[in-house]
């Protein structure tokens, strides 16, 4: 499904990974390793067609992704490491945005049941007055709605959730898998999912 052929990114004037390949087929997750600013970020925003690489390729079902474009985008969410949640909104508007915005609209009972399922109560309020982990909960709840895009891209999912999200997490990331899906994620937590295949950077 997902190939990456001699990638090369650069930060600042240093080589943040060279020569880096692999390929992640259905049903497997990629789980990138490794320190603070060692490019993990970089690498999913290479992997999701917002960053450049320097050299090499990325490819989709045998395809570069700079040719696909929008299709390519249409097939993939995206979860970055900062909560991308409107502060006026409330968690279920910025999830019914979200999804619109994605090509995949809910209703507000899906939303509502997402949002539920990652145990986020506090519907009706401006995501403003949510603490850390009920932003991230927000956020991720759009993965409850994204079953039908066959990758997903995930930068430190885990971050500020408890034990009880982070269950719920990883069951959504189990499932997707289950189904056929690929996903690649970062973390510095311990996890109870089993890669398919581990990168360090």
């Amino acid at each position: 499904m997902l190939e990456a052929i001699d990638l090369e990114c650069e930060r600042g004037g240093r080589a943040l990974f060279r020569g880096l390949c692999f390929e992640l087929a259905a049903g497997e997750l990629l789980r990138l390793a490794g320190p603070n600013g060692s490019g993990k970020t970089s690498l999913l925003r290479v992997l999701c067609g917002l960053l450049a690489p320097v050299a090499g390729e990325v490819r989709w079902k045998d395809e570069p992704i700079r040719a696909l474009r929008e299709d390519y985008a249409r097939e993939l969410v995206y979860v970055g490491h900062a909560p991308a949640v409107k502060d006026d909104l409330t968690a279920a508007e910025n999830l019914e945005i979200a999804c619109r915005l994605a090509g995949n609209p809910a209703s507000r009972a899906e939303a509502l049941a997402a949002l539920d399922l990652m145990g986020l109560a506090r519907h009706d309020v401006p995501v403003r007055k949510l603490s850390q982990g009920q932003r991230r909960r927000a956020a991720l709840a759009r993965l409850a709605l994204s079953g039908a895009a066959p990758l997903w891209l995930l930068d430190e999912p885990f971050a500020a959730l408890d034990s009880a999200a982070s269950e719920v997490l990883e069951r959504l990331i189990a499932r997707h898998a289950g189904a056929g899906g690929a996903v690649v994620y970062t973390t510095h937590h311990e996890v109870g999912l089993a890669a398919s295949l581990v990168i360090e950077l």
